[in-house]
């Protein structure tokens, strides 16, 4: 590797150290709106325990999504996503 490189990785290293650490604000921050479970499942028309069950999680979890308690993450954030754009699809791939 150049010196040249190593010297901006060290640095981009350093600085993410700081930020961790709050001593520096990082210089754009990512933010994603909640996803909206409670009306993603209402566009399959299922009950709550229904579309738990689909998706592979507990209807409690469901229901923290649904009020707010808890937001989706990984895998369940990206399938609801995926629901909430082609809900046909989708309902007849997890229920076949």
């Amino acid at each position: 590797m150049k010196k040249e490189l190593f010297e901006e990785l060290l640095e981009s290293v350093e600085q993410a150290g700081r930020i961790r650490k709050g001593l520096l604000k990082p210089s754009r921050v990512f933010k994603y709106r909640p996803v909206e479970v409670k009306r993603i499942r209402a566009k399959l028309h299922v009950s709550q325990s229904q579309f738990a069950m689909m998706i592979g999680v507990s209807t409690s979890t469901l229901q923290n999504w649904e009020q707010g308690r808890r937001e989706p993450e990984g895998p369940a954030k990206a399938l609801l996503r995926i629901v909430d754009k082609n809900p046909k699809a989708v309902l007849e791939a997890l229920q076949g």
